[in-house]
Order: structure tokens, then C-alpha cells, then sequence
């Protein structure tokens, strides 16, 4: 069988630029593999960046200046397609998962509040048409991945659960998958027996990188836009009954399914934080410690919650991965569970989401489901993404 060529492309809730990943796959589920031939990160215009943060926050915006926007970040996903392509043979494929701007799970948490109507149908918008993408790169692409999932009753997220199971499984080791970017997701996978998909559990764990990234600009004045492996955060003294009145927030209670995005886990609630942080006269090293210990206990306290039992590894991916005081606080917090990062197991980290919208658009194109209902609460599996001919628009 002969290679298939893929470019998989996402910009995650941080907006901190557009995640490329060139690869060559083979095989389908189980038999699957893939090999990473080039990775990039390909940063926004900071004009761009600071409107879909806008957008983000819940900034006002008409019908026109969207669609402008749209086609704006659609521009800079072909251009990212066409730059990793470079020294190597061209893909046959593209999918592109585009930027997330707003995400409501239908009986999800929303500003903090549960919506009314939890039969209603989720809804989930990211802009970065793929129809755009496809025209100007030339190449047939895969985009809006979460609306068949919402369709049948899912939240449209987390979607990359049955990608790391095939992936990453193990015949005999129970895993936890841990992704941070600017929200933390996890896939919990069993080892492989003959009903492991169905015992296979994932959700956002809640904040990841968004409130820590979003605190550093703050107290730098705009001068840095991330805590570079955790140093600042590292000089200061968590406050744990802080972090504790933060973990009181409904959201880290709800049962899975669920997700969350930077509706609730935002400026807004930046803002809260630091105004809970004043009455403990905390410095900025102490309120980054701090976000940082919630972010890290919110993810284990989940497991202990959520888990039918803990894992005996924990692999992180994502920009998160790369902060060592996080990651020594999870290792603290999970006591004799192991973590590791994917890259130590063979599979990228800083880019395992966007190989994993790759071979997301590889199973669309041969009609295998993408999604897991036991993960995502949808109705059924169903495969997804649209497509988009070149030449058809």
C-alpha cells in the first residue's frame, strides 16, 4: 500500500499561530501508521490575532467583518499548507480544523451557567474556510470536523481521542493521553482488548495554557505572551486555598461528556482570579504559581473522578508539555503514575493535534467514522468533516 500523503492543520484556543504537520500514513485503524515529515508553527499577523481574540472574548463584531476575518485566517491555513510543503513531495489532502472562536456543547457550562435546553444541539464555530484553502492551495481539504458530531446529539470535542487510540494503545498498559494547549483535554485509553473502543474515555479537563498565558501578558504589560518552561511561575508560592475555591467551580464537577473553551475559561475569568488573588496579597510569581496549581490539580482531580481507575502512564502533548514546572506539579499530584511526553513514545508532541486532524480527513476521504460517542455523548459514530474538491469550491 502506498503512502498517502496529508497535511493536517489547527490553530488552538491559545491563537497562537497555526500548527502544520506534513505526514505520510498508511494502514487504517488498528494497523495505522504515521510518520511525521515536517512540523511548523506559523504565527498570526498580530493584527489577526488580536481581532479573533476579540472575537473570542465576545467582542462585537457585523456579519461583514466576520466574513472578512474568515477569509483572512483561510489565507494564512493555505499559505501554512504551502509553506510546509516545501523540499518535500507535495500532499494529496489537507485537513484543516481552522480556528475555533466560539464553542457551546449543548447542556454544557457557558459563562457559568448551564444552558436551560440540554436536548438543544451543541454549537461550535471556527472560521478559516475550507473551501478557500482548497482553492488556493490547489489541494482537496477536509474542514469543519465538530458539526457532524453535533448533528447527532455530541459536543463536537474532544475529537482526537480515537486518533491516540490507535496511535498510542498499549496491549497491556492503561494511558492517559494529556493534552495542554490553551485548553487541557484527556483521552483515557485501556489496553487493547476485543471492547477497548467502547471503554476509551476523553474530555476537556478544563484550563490548559489560556489562563497562564493570558495572567503572563497581563502582568508583563503585553511584553510576553507565555511563561517559557514554567520560570516565572516556578519563583513563586502556589495559594492553596485559593486553588481550592477555584476548584469549586461547577464545570471541574460536571460528569463527562463535556468541554469547555475560552467562553468560560477567559479574560472573564481571568479577571475573577485576580481579583480573588488581592484578598492573599499575592505577587505576580505567586498568582502564576497558583494558576498553574489549579491547572494541574484540575486535570488530576479529574482522573480520580472521572476514571474507572488511574492510569499507569501519562503522556502529555501540546504547548503545555513544555512547561517543566507544570509538569513537575502533575507529577507531584499523580504520586506514582508515570508522565512522560508523547515524543518519548514515538508520536510528536508539539504537533500530535495537527497530525491528528490529518488523519481525521485521511478517515473522512475512506468513509471511517472519527468520533467516539462514549467520548463525545454523540448519538452514534459517524465520520467527519466536509470536503472540498479543488475547483469546486
Amino acid at each position: 500500500m502506498q503512502p498517502t500523503r496529508v497535511i493536517g492543520l489547527i490553530s488552538g484556543t491559545s491563537v497562537d499561530g497555526i500548527d502544520a504537520a506534513l505526514v505520510e500514513i498508511i494502514g487504517t485503524e488498528l494497523d495505522l501508521q504515521v510518520e511525521l515529515l515536517a512540523g511548523e508553527t506559523y504565527p498570526y499577523p498580530d493584527e489577526l490575532r488580536e481581532r479573533i481574540l476579540d472575537i473570542c472574548a465576545g467582542a462585537a463584531v457585523s456579519m461583514a467583518e466576520l466574513a472578512e476575518i474568515d477569509d483572512a485566517i483561510a489565507l494564512v491555513f493555505a499559505q501554512a499548507a504551502q509553506n510546509i510543503q516545501v523540499g518535500h513531495p507535495p500532499a494529496t489532502l489537507i485537513g484543516s480544523h481552522g480556528q475555533t472562536v466560539f464553542h457551546r456543547p449543548a447542556g454544557s457550562c457557558v459563562s457559568g451557567n448551564i444552558l436551560p435546553n440540554p436536548q438543544s444541539l451543541g454549537y461550535s464555530l471556527q472560521l478559516g474556510r475550507g473551501a478557500v484553502v482548497a482553492r488556493l492551495t490547489g489541494i482537496t481539504t477536509i474542514s469543519n470536523f465538530r458539526v457532524a458530531d453535533i448533528a447527532v446529539g455530541g459536543h463536537g470535542a474532544p475529537l482526537v481521542p480515537r486518533v491516540d487510540a490507535y496511535l498510542l494503545s498499549h496491549p497491556q498498559e492503561s494511558r492517559c493521553i494529556q493534552n495542554i494547549g490553551g485548553i487541557g483535554n484527556v483521552t483515557y485509553i485501556p489496553p487493547r482488548c476485543d471492547d477497548w473502543l467502547t471503554q476509551i474515555r476523553g474530555w476537556d479537563t478544563g484550563p490548559g495554557n489560556s489562563l497562564l498565558d493570558l495572567a503572563v501578558q497581563h502582568f508583563s504589560n503585553g511584553a510576553k505572551n507565555y511563561d517559557e518552561n514554567g520560570k516565572w511561575a516556578a519563583s513563586g508560592t502556589p495559594c492553596y486555598p485559593l486553588v481550592e475555591q477555584w476548584l469549586s467551580q461547577d464545570y471541574f464537577h460536571l460528569p463527562p461528556p463535556k468541554s469547555t473553551g475560552r467562553e468560560l475559561f477567559g479574560v472573564t475569568y481571568l479577571h475573577q482570579c485576580l481579583q480573588d488573588s488581592q484578598a492573599y496579597q499575592l505577587s505576580p510569581a505567586d498568582v502564576l504559581a497558583t494558576i498553574t496549581e489549579l491547572t494541574a490539580a484540575s486535570i488530576v482531580n479529574s482522573y480520580r473522578a472521572f476514571l474507572p481507575r488511574m492510569p499507569e502512564l501519562v503522556l502529555l502533548c501540546g504547548g503545555g508539555s513544555r512547561n517543566l514546572y507544570l509538569k513537575h506539579r502533575l507529577e507531584l499530584l499523580l504520586e506514582s503514575v508515570a508522565v512522560l511526553t508523547t515524543d518519548e513514545v514515538g508520536l510528536s508532541a508539539a504537533f500530535k493535534e495537527a497530525i491528528a486532524f490529518a488523519v481525521l480527513a485521511y478517515w473522512r476521504q475512506l468513509a471511517i467514522p472519527g468520533n467516539l460517542p462514549a467520548v463525545t455523548g454523540a448519538d452514534q459514530e459517524v465520520v467527519l468533516g466536509e470536503i472540498h474538491q479543488v475547483g469546486t469550491g
